[in-house]
């Protein structure tokens, strides 16, 4: 089974809290095994001394031969039991006699001297030393085997974070058939953890917001088709009325209406989705100099390097008509449309882009600032610029201004 690959500062914080866990927890085991076989060890060899010194004191008081491994004051007598003993008391400590570990056992005897008996302990001691090893060893392999199956485990669950984490980046960035499709939340019988709980409820919130935006879309394509035939009749009967102040109102109210319904309108065929290019060679700085004249505005086009493009010409002037009509209407002269290339640059003087249109990009209906119109200039401006196959991006200059850069494939 191939592991999959630790990513993410939640990996890295489960890994080092395991180690961590896995560390103490061994070394904890790790001193009360050491504490408890090494009294266990200590306690028999005290006792195998302690038995032997019994036997000789025993034998040295009836005036007999001293057993193997005893003497009075022997050289490698350690000083404190040499003390001990010579005080009238019996004890016991482990120390080094020519480079080996023994369990010295010493008490009184008489003349102020000691007698003492040497057990060997180096059995005891490499036993010790051997179960010390061992436990180190198990640690260490106790400690990799938890850290590889703790990384398996906390990675599979940051790999559907990561996974829900990319299907919300998608939903915030227009793609609302993004799901994310967990199967934990389609199969009922398995248990459902936080992370199931929280692909539910994104999937949740993307079909709602989908609806809803599906319906809205909905509602402004019926409204904008339902307005188009009492609009030509209106615009009929306007052009019979007798000239005058009143009918110029009347007239210019009724255009106005239909201008924002042929908006709706193309807004509504760009929400489909279903728009097709008619591409030919274009050469930019020939088009946007008609775009300029057709526009009927005071904007000075600066033609860098000119460029021949295959794009839909009807579409790229619907660009960048918006682009400079909204130039002229938002912002202040002069206006300057630049061609460097593939790319489109719209700018002018006033007081720049709202916040949230740099943020986020316009959005209908929405204006700040006592601004006039409804938002959509520029939304169909983005929409065509997505047909095109090009990237619009909204600024704002450093010295003032707000700038619109068209890239085009």
């Amino acid at each position: 089974m191939r592991l999959p690959r630790l990513a993410g500062t939640l990996a890295a914080k489960s890994a080092a809290f395991i180690t961590v866990m896995c560390c103490s927890l061994a070394a904890l085991l790790g001193v009360l095994v050491h504490v408890s076989v090494t009294d266990q060890t200590v306690a028999q060899a005290r006792d195998q001394a302690l038995s032997r010194l019994a036997d000789a004191t025993t034998a040295y008081a009836a005036g007999d031969a001293l057993v193997p491994g005893s003497a009075i004051d022997p050289p490698g007598l350690p000083p404190g039991l040499r003390r001990l003993a010579v005080a009238g008391q019996r004890g016991t400590t482990v120390a080094r006699d020519d480079g080996r570990p023994t369990m010295w056992a010493a008490g009184p005897a008489d003349h102020g001297r000691a007698l003492a008996v040497a057990v060997d302990y180096s059995q005891q001691a490499r036993t010790i030393a051997g179960l010390d090893r061992s436990i180190l060893w198990s640690s260490a392999l106790a400690i990799g085997v938890t850290l590889l199956v703790g990384a398996f485990a906390v990675t599979r669950v940051t790999r559907r974070l990561h996974g829900t984490a990319r299907v919300a980046r998608r939903i915030s960035a227009g793609d609302l058939d993004a799901r994310v499709h967990d199967p934990r939340t389609k199969d009922p019988t398995r248990p459902q953890d936080e992370v199931a709980a929280v692909a539910a409820a994104l999937d949740g919130m993307a079909a709602s917001l989908q609806g809803k935006l599906l319906s809205e879309r909905r509602f402004t394509a019926d409204v904008a088709h339902e307005l188009r035939t009492p609009l030509t009749g209106l615009h009929a009967a306007a052009e019979l009325l007798p000239e005058g102040r009143p009918t110029e109102l009347v007239r210019d109210r009724v255009a106005a209406l239909r201008t924002l319904t042929e908006d709706l309108l193309e807004i509504s065929r760009l929400d489909t989705g279903r728009e097709r290019l008619e591409t030919d060679a274009e050469a930019l700085g020939a088009l946007a100099e008609r775009v300029v004249r057709a526009s009927g505005t005071e904007t000075e086009v600066k033609v860098v390097r000119d460029a021949w493009v295959e794009t839909d010409r009807r579409r790229l002037e619907r660009v960048l008509g918006n682009l400079v009509a909204n130039a002229h209407r938002h912002g202040r002269a002069p206006v300057v449309l630049t061609v460097e290339g593939r790319e489109v640059t719209v700018r002018d003087h006033g007081g720049g882009f709202p916040g949230y249109l740099v943020a986020h990009g316009p959005q209908r209906f929405r204006t700040e600032g006592g601004s006039k119109g409804h938002g959509l200039g520029l939304t169909i401006a983005v929409g065509q610029a997505e047909v095109l196959g090009a990237r619009l991006t909204f600024g704002n200059a450093v010295d003032g201004g707000a700038v619109a850069v068209l890239t085009l494939p």
